[in-house]
């Protein structure tokens, strides 16, 4: 139960700050023989919170982007429903399978921030609009439906949608970024607790856990070096490969 609840604080630090605190919680359930399925939903529940608790400590980032957020909220929020669909209705067989291949975009995706970050400050020129281009929309659709069926890096893919479609802050859209990643999780956790199997220990612990760490990634986190949350993140992922190659 401390592992877990630290897992969970660990997650909520990293979800805000970099957006990849999945791949810290779920190989720890999974490690504890918590089934693939249920894990993931508890994780997603739990984690809500948590995300919450970064966007508010980024609200002073969020001030003038309420309609930005509606509108992109929308594509969240229609994403995230698909995406936790897709991940009920699929066998767990299917889930066994994909999963891999998600952790492994990933830990790609986390690896290559900082080249995605550089990418992102040069687009910033030719990015227009409050919404950005016509693909900015579908865009962040695409990303709520990764995110519903499992979401790690879910932030880090967001991120560079935002920062390339739009001319903005990188701390501003860092936290619209959390307020879409809310959305979605929000979501999908609404419709796992409907009508899915859900460990609440789990999941409360990791809600718990991630609350105090959204706080700490809206505050202490954004001194933390990124080189040391990437190793810890990648260093957690290639545990949960490995864990799901041994299953």
């Amino acid at each position: 139960m401390v592992v877990v609840f630290l897992a969970g604080m660990a997650a909520g630090t990293i979800n805000t700050v970099v957006g990849s605190g999945t791949l810290i919680t779920f190989p720890i359930l999974l490690a504890f023989g918590v089934p693939p399925v249920t894990a993931n939903v508890s994780n997603t529940i739990g984690l809500v919170p948590g995300v919450a608790s970064g966007a508010l400590g980024y609200r002073r980032e969020l001030r003038g982007q309420r309609t930005r957020a509606l509108r992109l909220g929308s594509a969240s929020l229609t994403g995230g429903i698909l995406g936790a669909v897709l991940l009920l209705v699929l066998p767990s067989s299917a889930f066994k399978a994909i999963v891999p291949a998600l952790i492994l975009l990933g830990l790609v995706l986390v690896v290559l921030q900082p080249q995605i970050s550089a990418w992102v400050n040069s687009r910033h020129e030719g990015a227009r609009g409050e919404f950005g281009p016509w693909w900015v929309w579908p865009s962040v659709f695409g990303t709520g439906v990764y995110g519903g069926y499992f979401g790690a890096a879910q932030g880090v893919i967001l991120m560079g949608v935002l920062g390339s479609g739009i001319a903005d802050g990188l701390q501003r859209l860092n936290a619209l970024k959390n307020v879409l990643a809310g959305i979605v999780n929000g979501v999908a956790g609404i419709i796992f607790v409907l009508v899915a199997h859900v460990d609440w220990t789990v999941a409360v612990l990791i809600a718990a856990g991630s609350v105090i760490g959204g706080q700490l990634g809206a505050t202490v986190g954004r001194r933390l070096s990124p080189v040391v949350l990437r190793i810890v993140i990648v260093a957690v992922g290639l545990a949960a490969l490995t864990s799901f190659m041994l299953r």
